[in-house]
């Protein structure tokens, strides 16, 4: 597929300068931390269990996950984000992955996050994917999805899908999921974000 060779191209092209312009986002952005730090609470409260960040670039929201005691590990089609998020995160598991094709066990996970990853499957794929995230995940388990909303347009470094959260939470639903809450972030900016949160 010709778009995640371009992607993972594109982000390894810029892994070191990406890194360093999101080492505070999930301090400055606090709205988006606490997506995080309610998605732990989730997967704490049935129990635990192994967590995926997908697209997890250099390992920032890998690292606090893990911070907040969840068992989490990253994976991300970009070998150089891997890289960085291993010399930068020594600690954790970090592998080279495509969320097209996960390389998990079915049921194998309590939570998958995918925090502004899927934002880069173009619609054709993305009801896969997310098929992807349901398969892994134990029955009962957790998803959080975060994207851009607003209008589709391409943009650096590879191009960036902007949609509506009823659009996301559809999909999410036609895999077999239940959504269970939707936040809007910046509802007033001209691209606002959102966060979906599911279970299987």
């Amino acid at each position: 597929m010709t778009w995640l060779n371009d992607t993972r191209d594109s982000y390894d092209k810029i892994a070191a300068s990406y890194a360093d312009e999101t080492r505070d986002l999930l301090d400055r952005l606090l709205h988006v931390r606490a997506g995080v730090v309610l998605f732990s609470e989730l997967v704490h409260a049935i129990g635990g269990g192994p967590v995926a960040d997908i697209g997890c670039g250099p390992g920032h929201t890998t690292a606090l996950l893990r911070e907040l005691g969840a068992d989490a590990f990253g994976i991300d089609l970009s070998p150089a984000m891997i890289e960085i998020a291993r010399s930068g995160h020594p600690g954790a598991r970090f592998e080279t992955g495509s969320m097209t094709d996960l390389q998990l066990a079915d049921g194998s996970l309590a939570g998958v996050i995918a925090w502004w990853s899927l934002i880069h499957i173009p619609d054709e794929a993305v009801p896969g994917v997310i098929g992807q995230f349901h398969r892994v995940l134990r029955p009962g388990g957790v998803l959080a999805v975060g994207f851009h909303v607003g209008a589709d347009r391409p943009a650096a470094p590879a191009d960036t899908h902007y949609r509506t959260p009823s659009r996301v939470a559809d999909w999410i639903r036609e895999a077999g999921f239940t959504v269970e809450a939707q936040h809007l972030l910046r509802p007033d900016d001209p691209t606002p974000g959102a966060i979906l949160f599911a279970r299987s």
